[in-house]
């Protein structure tokens, strides 16, 4: 789904990434760990197609994002930190009002079926979105995502800001895609939300990947020491 082979992107005569490779298939999530800076959301923006690598190649579903925006971006839905939606619409309106854009139009059942299946409370759905936390606004916009049809996610620190209930569900709903069959990845730095969530794990420090591995090979606690002991050095 998603392939990064040598990929080498400059800033300012700045490295923001070294020769990343990795690859991730469908029903894998896949958490690229790393500080602020350390080339994730670079990442996020070269599979985006919205900038383009000095060596290497990106391709999604066999496509180049940058060459062939148009055939790469119809795989894929990006889900940033903070999701804009339109206030004083509710869950259901800005759902209908977003895949409308994308040149799709669903019924009733169907739009209520997503934003279920995204994990966002029944009672919810026709409540105007101004009443709604930071977690269930993220749950419209995995309701956007999968409106879109789109087999390859991207979430910027899904987590940041959310309780520790809303995070909860947010994995289990992540989990969930993960089992029908969607590739996604998610940058973060929150250690355990990646090692609860994630099926492999890739550690990005100084636009490097240091380490990758299995999430359910390593507890919480071993994760912790390996990541610290890498940012040290």
């Amino acid at each position: 789904m998603i392939e990064l082979k040598e990929v080498t992107k400059v800033f300012d005569g700045k490295q923001a990434l070294k020769g990343l490779s990795l690859a991730i298939q469908p029903a894998e999530i896949y958490a690229l760990l790393g500080s602020n800076g350390a080339g994730k959301t670079t990442t996020i923006n070269l599979i985006m197609g919205f900038i383009q690598a000095e060596q290497g190649k990106v391709t999604v579903k066999g496509f180049d994002p940058f060459a062939n925006p148009k055939e790469a971006r119809k795989a894929l839905a990006y889900i940033p930190e903070n999701v804009s939606l339109y206030p004083y619409l509710t869950g259901f309106e800005n759902l209908d009002y977003f895949s409308k854009l994308s040149g799709i139009k669903y019924n009733k059942q169907k739009l209520e079926q997503l934003l279920v299946t995204s994990g966002l409370q029944e009672d919810a759905i026709h409540k105007r979105v101004s009443l709604y936390s930071k977690g269930m606004r993220q749950k419209v916009g995995i309701g956007v995502a999968l409106a879109k049809n789109a087999d390859v996610l991207l979430l910027d620190e899904p987590a940041s800001g959310l309780d520790p209930k809303a995070s909860n569900e947010l994995s289990a709903t992540m989990r969930q895609l993960a089992k029908d069959q969607k590739a996604i990845l998610m940058a973060s730095h929150d250690l355990f939300r990646v090692r609860e969530t994630a099926t492999r794990i890739g550690i990005l420090n100084e636009g490097t990947l240091l380490k990758e591995l299995d999430a359910q090979a390593i507890t919480a606690n071993d994760l912790e020491k390996m990541y610290l002991d890498y940012m040290k050095n």
